[in-house]
């Protein structure tokens, strides 16, 4: 509520803004206020009153304004009329407070006030007398047309709203008023305007008095005393009938004055009533112009009227007009006719004859608009059962002669300019089926119209197309009669009589219903229906046939249910049906009418239907099934003189005597001899010529004799064949072949078109006989005459079907016996494949022909010729017994499946396809895997055709070998490769190839690869990646059964690698074919691959990097080679495999493989190769013998074993920093060349070693366990490989911590004291760097370690030795304490002291970092010993401050060595020598100097500046100079402290 409270208000809002905007006098537009006012009135349930009588208020002012535009105030109007929703006493009141007797008022007051009379009946009926008698003193005011006019519009609206009130007075809600007063009113006013106005207003006057008069003479009508002078202004009414305009509304008003007239019972004059039907049938029928569609609606609902209450008059009315003769008239009168019946108006229904009778006035009228509208009408007359028995009939046959009439003028030659004619006869032949197929048989009366003589229109020819609907319409009359029969004893309808009709018999209704359902196999619904027809029509046909025909003809049927069904058994069942029912019947006589029947409809089909040919073969069955051979023998005797009487004169006799020797052999055979001896063929050509009636020529007879064969009974067949049918055949050809007595090459197409066909008849009945000792000795001779006539053919035209007939012939004489050799077979295959696969391609073959029909003819040989050679090789193929001799035929189409034409591809594979599908089975033995790979990469091929018949010949292989793959799956697949798409085709033949080859034979693969690599190197591109896929597919389905294959395919792909490298995209798929095998035999394909010549050469790179690059068994192939590395360096020798073996790893790691799983096996297999093969050199092996295609400027290169090594071990090292296992060495890419040098290997080593993730702790570790065997190998250089990597992984804690360092530092400790000078280096080096890696286990064997170590100071032949001893030294001395080392100090000191002048920087430097440390260590036992050494050394560290090597000078600069120097330099101030006390104080300027801030903060800057400052007086120049520098030396150094400070 409180919803529809905010809605009221926001609606008050709304309109208390329009209004006020209403009252402002400004240029805004009034019209859409008032459009906007409309809209919210007429949807607002309730309106404040306020603002209802502001509303009224502003629309009625605004209404009356003349200076308001008229569209303005006819919305305020609306506006006024829409508020009396509201409250309409308010509006009354305003509106005719403004309509005051004699006084001219606004218009829009009066259309105010018709609009309520109209839109609020009930409220203004008791205002209408005040407002007649207001209007009834302003007419004679009204000068304007348009106030006229107002005023008119307002008669009619007051009109009816009174006229409704007269007829609906009780549905009012007051007592009843006085409604003839009103209508006194109204008769006042209307007879003013109709005597005043009517005779001289203009058009539009005219027109608003037209609207009023309806409604007013409607009105006026319910008053007796009134009735004839209403009816009297009818005629007025009538003669406004001018103008297409005003007709409509004149027409309108007519139709409101009929109603009243039937509904008031008024009766018309008859005069009267004729004037109104001929006007309306004018509006109806127009002759000059097309009627207005609405008139003509209003104008046909008059009638209906005048249907209902006059139907005899308007029936007398419309057959009178129904015999002028005019068109336009009957077929307007004919639609109107249909209208009123299927109106249902029962009081026309009494006048059915009448109706009938009227109709048959037009039946003759040529007129295809009047044939139409009878034919709808006779339509509607049949749904309406409006059809009696006694005059009914005619209008049935008016149907079917329609039909037939129209047919006959279209088969009529048209004349010029008749393109409507012949439309207009094939609109009446539609419209008869359609009145046909709409008929109910079954309606009231309509069985005893139709029954019997619906019959009469069965068996003529004109009326064949109306079989379908006829068929319906009898069936229907017949099983309602039969549902009467199980109802009741005895019929009511259905009588067999003749009547006045003469009804077929029951041959001929056979004969017809025989022929028309041969064309049920055609799906036509006239066949189903005859066959249908004889199912129910047994007793009409003969009473015998009633028990036959109940079991045969349900069986009949059955083929035919939901489809279409072979044309050939359909004859065949149809045919067997005839004989069984004439044998059933067997009664001579009636066998003889059907056969006179047969024959006497031969004339009802053309030659070339379906039906004609059904029809011979008949005849030539009912004739066999006669029991007179006079009579057959006279029937043959006729067709024989007088065939043309059959059509088709050949077709026709050949048929018929065929057929009937199936029975009557012997007679056929002599009464041909007979005919053919006598005749003297020549001559009757010659008349035939002459006399335009044509006769059998010695072809046909040639032909006959093939057609008797053929049927003949097999028993009685083989026993006369030679003698006298085929020595018959050979004679009369070799007559026919004859010129003046000489045989010569005949090019007689239809003399080689008949010999043909007659040869393979007799063919195919020989096969049939099924004698298996029979021998027929005509067979090579006749299979001579086919192979000519096909080499005669030329090979860039197909005009004929010789070839095509020939070949069928061939198939049927090769499977006779004696039996053909291969030989044979192959020579005849041979020859007919190549006389048709050469043939230029289809379109341009079509080019020859010179009408659309004639490229069709060349289109149809074409198809038959190549479907005959696919028939003939598959014929030849599986009739034999040896797989090898398959093979071979099969080899005759190879070259044309890779032919690069593609018309000759796509012939080859269609008749491939058909020769290997269609449920064959091949023989023992037989091999696919070659046609498999020869095939399937064609399901890839340019055309459409190709792919398919690839795809469908794959299918069938596996078909033939008894192998059944997923047939309904495949054929799905293959429809698909008809789409262009390539990707689509590539991805369909890959789902083909997955499924069907995990089912090529084991043993075949060999075959089958062998194929697609071929395929590889000679087929289209598409093609070529079919192959590939193809190719893989096999191998990943069967890879793992192929080991003992093995070595045969990776040499057969290694054959084919140097060509197909050519092709990029084969050389991929070759390369993923060798992944795929590997995948299942990964040490097989490496121990193969690793046979291949040093330096790989670029094939043997390829395949690795192939491998590797297969993810599915990278890590199976990385693990193959690490395993067979791993055994090659078993015995620490590196031979040529484990170089091989490094190559293959480089190849592998650097196409990406990752090492992660196997790094620490790898990485210390390749460091003790690089160790095992340093310095050495390896002659290469020789190459492999396979084809090789070297492209220019590559050559063998010289092996370097250790080059190779290296490079391996450096792309592992890259490839393990890629996934975190290793991090930059420190020496970069030199870290290679030191590993690879003799002289700098330990070097490059120990940089690997640092170059390992200690992060990656665990894979250290592997490696550790891996290398600790390298510190007791027999191999000196995997000794120093070893020492050195361990003596930089001493120095990590964690290593020791998880690691087996503990045994290292024996071994390392056994190491130094090794007579090779680089392994002992690195084992100092390594028990040097144990103090950062385990410190406490120097403490814990220090006594060990020292004496190695110092053991290294003596080795002065090598100072690598010495310097690798002076740092190890220093590291465990700060570990050290001095009693730790106090038996040890002295030799050291003394020993590092004699290293301070050494040549090597290196030297020099550690010796001095040493001494520092020592400094540290005298203790007191040592301290006077080693000031004493420092003074010996004094001049040493004194020189050496400014050494060229400024790291040496930094060390010397040791600040405990410093110190001791100062504090000893104080006594040489004083001294007598002048140089001396100049040395000291520049020696102390350097001290304070190099001192650290530590050092400088303990000096005593007051004593050391007292004396700087006494000598600053000194006498000598040099010691003043000296002292002032060293004083501004130590007063800066303060400064420094005071700021850090």
């Amino acid at each position: 509520m409180t919803q529809d409270m905010e809605e009221s208000a926001d609606t008050f809002g709304d309109i208390n803004l329009t209004l006020g905007m209403l009252n402002m006098e400004d240029n805004m537009s009034k019209e859409d206020i008032y459009s906007h006012l409309t809209y919210i009135i007429q949807n607002t349930d309730i309106l404040d009153d306020a603002i209802v009588q502001r509303l009224i208020y502003y629309a009625s002012k605004d209404m009356r304004d003349t200076n308001i535009l008229r569209e303005t105030r006819m919305l305020a109007g609306e506006v006024l009329v829409s508020l009396a929703a509201h409250d309409f006493n308010s509006v009354m009141y305003e509106v005719q407070s403004n309509f005051r007797i004699l006084e001219l008022p606004n218009e829009f007051i009066v259309l105010a006030l018709a609009e309520l009379a109209t839109s609020y009946v009930s409220q203004s009926i008791p205002f209408m007398m005040m407002t007649l008698l207001t209007m009834q003193t302003m007419l004679r005011l009204a000068e304007e047309e348009r106030m006229k006019g107002v005023f008119c519009i307002a008669l009619e609206k007051f009109s009816k709203a009174i006229y409704k009130y007269v007829n609906h007075w009780r549905d009012f809600p007051y007592p009843r008023l006085d409604a003839n007063r009103l209508s006194d009113k109204i008769f006042m006013l209307f007879r003013y305007i109709m005597e005043k106005w009517a005779p001289v207003t203009s058009p539009v006057q005219t027109l608003a008095i037209v609207k009023a008069h309806g409604p007013t003479v409607s009105l006026l009508l319910h008053r007796e005393d009134l009735c004839e002078y209403a009816l009297d202004q009818v005629p007025w009414l009538l003669n406004q009938y001018k103008d297409k305009e005003i007709d409509f509304h004149v027409t309108q008003s007519l139709k409101q004055i009929l109603t009243a007239v039937v509904l008031y019972d008024a009766a018309l004059p008859k005069g009267l009533r004729k004037t109104i039907f001929i006007n309306l049938l004018h509006q109806v029928c127009r002759v000059s112009e097309p009627p207005v569609k609405e008139n003509e609606i209003e104008a046909s609902s008059c009638f209906l009227i005048l249907a209902h209450s006059n139907p005899a008059d308007l029936l007398e009315f419309f057959d009178e007009q129904l015999r002028n003769n005019n068109e336009t008239f009957r077929t307007g009168i004919l639609t109107l006719l249909r209208l009123a019946i299927n109106a249902e108006e029962p009081k026309l229904r009494d006048y059915i004859t009448s109706i009938e009778r009227t109709v048959k006035v037009v039946m003759g009228d040529l007129s295809i608009k009047v044939r139409n509208s009878t034919l709808l009408l006779i339509q509607t007359m049949c749904e309406k059962c409006y059809i009696e028995a006694r005059e009914g009939w005619p209008l049935i046959d008016y149907i079917f002669s329609q039909f037939a009439m129209s047919n006959k003028n279209l088969e009529k030659p048209m004349k010029p300019n008749s393109h409507e004619d012949e439309k207009g006869e094939k609109s009446v032949r539609e419209l008869s089926l359609e009145v046909l197929k709409t008929l109910d048989p079954l309606v009231t009366g309509m069985p005893q119209v139709l029954w019997p003589r619906i019959l009469t229109f069965v068996v003529p020819a004109e009326y064949t197309g109306t079989l379908d609907y006829l068929f319906n319409i009898i069936r229907s009359l017949i099983m309602a009669e039969e549902r009467k029969k199980n109802n009741a004893q005895e019929s009511t309808a259905l009588v067999i009589s003749t009547g006045a009709v003469k009804l077929p018999s029951p041959q001929q209704l056979l004969a017809r219903l025989l022929v028309i359902s041969m064309l049920a196999s055609l799906g036509k619904l006239c066949g189903a229906g005859a066959i249908g027809l004889l199912k129910i029509l047994p007793e009409i046909i003969h009473p015998k046939l009633v028990d036959l025909w109940k079991t045969r003809l349900p069986e009949l049927l059955q083929p035919l249910e939901g489809k279409n069904t072979s044309i050939v058994l359909w004859e065949t069942m149809l045919l067997q049906l005839l004989k069984e029912s004439l044998w059933k019947i067997s009664d001579i006589a009636w066998t003889i009418q059907l056969s006179q029947d047969f024959n006497q409809q031969m004339n009802s089909y053309s030659n070339t239907s379906l039906e004609k040919k059904f029809l011979w073969k008949a005849l030539g069955t009912t004739l066999a099934s006669c029991q007179d051979t006079d009579f057959v023998s006279s029937q043959i005797k006729e067709f024989l003189i007088a065939p043309n009487q059959l059509g088709d004169q050949r077709q026709g006799i050949t048929s018929i005597l065929g057929y009937c020797a199936e029975t009557h052999l012997d007679t056929v055979l002599k009464v041909l001899k007979t005919f053919q001896d006598r005749e003297k063929f020549f001559m009757n050509r010659c008349k035939g010529i002459f006399s335009g009636k044509k006769s059998l020529t010695k072809t046909d007879v040639m032909v006959i004799y093939g057609a008797v064969a053929l049927h003949a009974p097999k028993g009685q067949l083989l026993t006369r064949l030679d003698q006298d049918i085929v020595s018959q055949v050979l004679f009369l050809y070799g007559q026919c072949s004859q010129v003046l007595g000489m045989s010569v090459m005949n090019k007689d197409m239809d003399l080689q078109m008949s010999f043909t066909r007659s040869i393979t008849e007799i063919g195919i009945a020989v096969q049939d006989a099924e004698d298996q000792g029979f021998k027929f000795s005509y067979k090579e001779v006749l299979l001579g005459y086919m192979l000519d006539f096909i080499r005669d053919e030329p090979l860039d035209s197909l005009a004929s079907p010789v070839r095509w007939k020939a070949l069928i012939a061939i198939r049927y004489l090769s499977k006779l016996k004696p039996q053909l050799s291969l030989n044979d077979h192959l020579n005849i295959l041979e020859e007919t494949i190549r006389r048709l696969l050469p043939l230029p391609p289809l379109e341009k073959l079509k080019d020859e022909g010179e009408t659309d029909k004639d490229k069709e003819h060349i289109n149809f040989l074409y198809e038959r010729s190549m479907d005959a050679l696919g028939r003939l090789l598959r014929t030849m193929m599986w009739d034999n017994v040896k797989a090898e001799d398959c093979q071979e035929m099969f080899n005759l189409l190879r070259m044309w499946l890779v032919s690069q034409k593609d018309w000759e591809r796509e012939r080859a594979f269609q008749i491939t396809a058909q020769v290997l599908t269609n449920d064959v089975e091949a023989p023992e033995h037989f091999k696919i895997g070659s046609l498999l790979g020869l095939l399937a990469p064609h399901s890839c091929d340019t055309l459409p055709t190709i792919r398919q018949a690839a795809a469908s010949s794959t299918i069938g292989l596996f078909c033939i070998k008894g192998i059944h793959p997923e047939v309904e799956r495949l054929q799905d697949l293959q429809e698909g490769l008809q789409c262009d798409d390539v990707q689509v085709q590539i991805k369909i033949s890959s789902k083909i190839a997955k499924i069907v080859s995990k089912l090529i034979p084991n043993e075949e693969i060999l075959m089958f690869l062998e194929e697609t690599l071929d395929g590889l190197e000679t087929l289209n591109p598409t093609c070529t990646k079919a192959c590939g896929i193809w190719m893989v597919a096999a191998l990943k389905e069967q890879g793992a059964a192929l080991e003992e294959q093995l070595l045969e395919i990776l040499n057969m792909i290694y054959y084919h690698m140097p060509v197909l490298r050519q092709k990029e995209e084969s050389f991929q798929f070759m390369l993923e074919a060798i992944s795929q095998i590997a995948s299942f035999h990964m040490d097989a394909v490496v121990a193969n691959l690793l046979q291949k010549p040093l330096p790989f050469d670029r094939d043997t790179k390829t395949l690795w990097k192939a491998l590797a690059e297969n993810t599915a068994s990278s890590g199976k192939l990385l693990r193959a080679l690490t395993d067979k590395l791993e055994n090659e360096l078993e015995d620490d020798v590196a031979g040529l495999e484990a170089i091989s073996v490094a190559c293959a790893m480089y190849e592998v790691v650097s196409a990406g493989t990752p090492v992660t799983s196997l790094y620490p096996e790898v990485f210390t297999l390749l460091l003790k190769l690089v160790s095992c093969t340093l310095g050495q050199k390896m002659p290469t092996s020789t190459f492999s013998r396979r084809r090789r295609v070297m492209p220019q400027g590559e050559r063998q290169q010289t092996a370097d074993p250790c080059r190779l090594s290296v490079t391996t071990l450096k792309c592992v090292q890259a490839q393990a920093m890629k996934e975190g296992l290793a991090k930059e060495s420190d020496e970069g890419d030199n870290l290679w060349t030191l590993l690879s040098s003799p002289s700098t290997h330990h070097v490059g080593v120990c940089a690997l070693a640092r170059s390992m993730a200690l992060w990656q702790h665990g894979v250290i570790l592997d490696i550790m366990e891996q290398l600790f065997a390298s510190l007791t190998s027999s191999s000196e250089n995997y000794r120093i490989t070893g020492t050195a990597f361990f003596s930089e992984l001493m120095k990590e804690p964690i290593l020791w911590k998880h690691g087996n360092l503990r045994e290292v530092l024996i071994l390392m400790d056994q190491s130094a004291w090794d007579s090779n000078a680089i392994l002992r280096q690195m084992a100092i080096r390594g028990l040097g760097n144990t103090t950062s890696g385990a410190p406490h286990k120097v403490k814990k064997h220090k006594q060990i370690i020292l004496e190695s170590i110092i053991r290294g100071l003596y080795h002065l032949a090598r100072t690598e030795v010495v310097c690798e001893s002076l740092k190890a030294l220093k590291k465990i001395l700060e570990l050290l304490t001095d009693r730790d080392v106090s038996f040890y100090f002295k030799e050291i000191v003394l020993q590092t002291r004699t290293f301070f002048e050494d040549e090597q920087d290196d030297v020099r430097l550690t010796a001095i970092f040493l001494f520092e440390n020592l400094a540290s260590l005298t203790g007191r036992r040592w301290k006077i010993f080693f000031a004493e050494e420092i003074k010996k050394s004094m001049i040493s560290f004194l020189l050496h401050l400014w050494d060229p090597n400024p790291k040496i000078g930094a060390a010397k600069r040791n600040q405990e060595i410093l110190w001791i120097l100062h504090t000893h330099s104080f006594t040489f101030f004083s001294s007598n020598w002048e140089m001396i006390r100049s040395a000291a104080v520049k020696l102390t300027d350097a001290i304070v100097l190099n001192l650290t801030n530590q050092y400088v903060q303990l000096l005593d800057k007051e004593q050391l500046t007292t004396r700087l400052q006494a000598l600053r007086q000194d006498p000598c120049i040099s010691v003043q100079r000296a002292a002032e520098a060293a004083l501004q030396t130590l007063l800066r150094r303060c400064r420094e402290i005071s700021i850090l400070l």
